[in-house]
């Protein structure tokens, strides 16, 4: 509540009782017949509800007044929610992009021309034969086996990253 309204509700109250006292004296003067009183006390009964008119106009002035501000406030609150949300949904969106692309990120490997000749030997294919989804020609790499020509055997890697030999021959599957 604003000081328009306040002092409009307080200045019409009190005008308006100022009226009934200036009623009382009219009535008891036209009861005794005084015209002179009569006159005087209906011309301060029109001066206070006057009055009393010129406040409330003055606290409706601060309602209305009042009313804009909330209104005001009211806009500025929900222009603030829906920029807050849009930040929301902005930041929801990036997490959501950045999910996809970690769940779409999926690791290579790389396997050397030495490396697919090796897995070629040991899964018992002719050498110039491409292995399906490698991509390359294993017949064109250095020999077949290790450094020394030799073959070796398949290992795996624990956690450690020490190496173990394999119970079961190389397969096409790798999970990561």
């Amino acid at each position: 509540m604003n000081t328009k309204i306040m002092e409009g509700l307080v200045g019409a109250t009190t005008n308006m009782r100022q009226t009934d006292t200036t009623m009382r004296v009219f009535r008891d003067a036209r009861r005794r017949g005084d015209l002179d009183v009569m006159e005087r006390a209906m011309e301060y009964t029109g001066d206070y509800t006057q009055k009393a008119g010129e406040y409330q106009e003055k606290a409706q002035e601060g309602m209305e007044e009042e009313a804009q501000e909330v209104r005001e406030k009211m806009m500025a609150q929900m222009a603030e929610a829906i920029q807050n949300r849009k930040e929301e949904q902005k930041e929801q969106d990036e997490k959501l992009a950045e999910a996809k692309e970690k769940k779409q990120q999926a690791d290579t490997l790389e396997v050397s021309q030495e490396g697919q000749a090796l897995l070629l030997d040991n899964l018992g294919m002719p050498k110039g034969q491409t292995q399906p989804g490698t991509g390359a020609d294993s017949g064109t790499g250095g020999g077949s086996g290790g450094p020394d020509g030799s073959a070796r055997e398949p290992v795996t890697y624990n956690g450690a990253g020490i190496a173990a030999p394999m119970g079961q021959p190389a397969g096409y599957t790798v999970s990561v």
